[in-house]
């Protein structure tokens, strides 16, 4: 009886680099931008984005991305339950990111929209997590 295994883990790749900044917007205009995440395993990965913690929650944790600038998007190691934050988008003072949450099949990758709706005058920064399981 011959047996064997394979242990793997999620490879995923997020594009484009940090960071996403929208730039100048006349208020009341709309922008958007794509985040690609693409699957560079195995095997099928599910991912959630989420508000960020606040800096201080963030201490001793390793952020392995960022985008700086206008949009902030922070990749952390955060545990949590999937079917108490499955959602189609998520908005966040003038951003809308949508999907924010689903799967993505080996070899395959995922399109994230993200809008700015300019609206009071003044910058505009908000703090995201993709969390992509299994890494």
């Amino acid at each position: 009886l011959r047996v064997s295994a394979k242990a793997v883990f999620s490879k995923y790749s997020i594009q484009p680099d940090s960071p996403i900044d929208f730039g100048a917007l006349i208020k009341g205009t709309k922008k958007s931008q794509v985040i690609i995440l693409e699957n560079k395993g195995t095997l099928s990965f599910k991912y959630f984005i989420h508000q960020a913690p606040s800096l201080e929650e963030k201490r001793g944790q390793r952020v392995a991305y960022s985008l700086l600038g206008v949009f902030k998007l922070w990749l952390l190691g955060i545990s949590f339950s999937w079917h108490s934050f499955l959602q189609a988008q998520l908005t966040l003072g003038m951003f809308t990111v949508s999907p924010c949450s689903g799967s993505v099949a080996p070899w395959g990758q995922q399109k994230i929209t993200v809008d700015c709706n300019a609206g009071p005058e003044g910058k505009c920064e908000e703090h995201l997590s993709i969390d992509v399981c299994g890494r």
